[in-house]
């Protein structure tokens, strides 16, 4: 299958680099996507960022390095992309639970992170549901954070970020200033969403927004604010479920499912243009939809 293809070759790649540089415009040019769009695609398939796929790799190889040779241990840290021994040492022991050195030893315990490869598996059928729109343009504002898309810690991630404005009164402040839903708008929704990959940013991480749609009432001064084209969205909608408990499960399963079943199979790309949470319900039960932007399937 061609998706499958496409993301394999990246993987190969990759592989094939792990003792040297790793340039990711080409690991994207290989899978036919944006970086962002490959990085979150492995990301929500395999439940591992990236980046720490890639470093776990490097420390397997870098531990039959140190085995099967007698190469000093400065010279496995950089050939594995390791600026001196003393960081190389401390993701070894982190992950192998000993040093460089002891690794060396007969009859110690080292572990192997295997490689990644992407296949189609047949599961059980499931219902999944889908539609596919097209939205004439529209603008949000709300508070923005960058978050990574390799897992890098030092980033705030959006979850992060919702708690932080439950904590600080900006959430209830953003819904004050929200004003009214514009009227193409289903009028259940909640009044704040999260917004994604609306602008270009470094290498290696995104943009994400907790927003409001702006209507004729709303008031944006000191918020964050994007213009969104017009755009076709591929929205997959959840049953309604209990906040308190239902949240996260449900936000993660729907998106494991469009992009480890819907995407694989669907005649559409994923486009790398903004994509949407959106939060509807009463404040018992509510729904999300996912709004991914597609274009129709290409041959390239």
């Amino acid at each position: 299958m061609d998706w499958l293809d496409k993301m394999n070759r990246a993987i190969d790649y990759i592989e094939q680099n792990l003792d040297g540089e790793i340039d990711m415009s080409v690991v994207a040019q290989l899978a036919c996507c944006s970086l962002y769009n490959f990085q979150r695609m492995f990301s929500f398939i395999t439940d591992i960022p990236l980046g720490e796929y890639i470093r776990r790799r490097r420390l397997s190889q870098a531990a039959l390095s140190l085995r099967n040779g007698n190469v000093r241990v400065l010279d496995v840290a950089l050939q594995y992309g390791y600026e001196s021994p003393v960081s190389f040492t401390r993701a070894f022991q982190a992950m192998h639970g000993m040093t460089p050195s002891q690794a060396r030893r007969d009859g110690v315990t080292l572990k192997a992170y295997p490689r990644i490869s992407f296949q189609i598996s047949i599961k059980g059928a499931s219902e999944m549901n889908y539609r596919i729109e097209t939205k004439e343009a529209f603008d949000i504002f709300g508070m923005e954070t960058l978050a990574s898309t390799l897992g890098d810690p030092s980033y705030q991630t959006p979850g992060e970020l919702w708690q932080e404005c439950h904590a600080n009164g900006s959430y209830e402040k953003l819904a004050e200033d929200a004003g009214k839903l514009p009227s193409w708008l289903p009028q259940d929704l909640c009044c704040i969403h999260g917004a994604v990959n609306y602008r270009k940013t470094t290498e290696g991480t995104f943009p994400y927004m907790l927003c409001a749609f702006q209507g004729p009432y709303s008031r944006t001064d000191g918020y964050t604010t994007a213009h969104i084209p017009a755009q076709t969205y591929a929205i997959f909608p959840s049953p309604r479920f209990s906040w308190d408990t239902d949240f996260f499960p449900i936000l993660t399963t729907l998106q494991k499912q469009f992009y480890s079943e819907w995407l694989p199979v669907a005649p559409y790309d994923k486009a790398d243009g903004p994509e949407f949470e959106i939060y509807g319900g009463t404040p018992e039960y509510g729904y999300i939809e996912l709004w991914y932007p597609v274009v129709p399937h290409s041959s390239t």
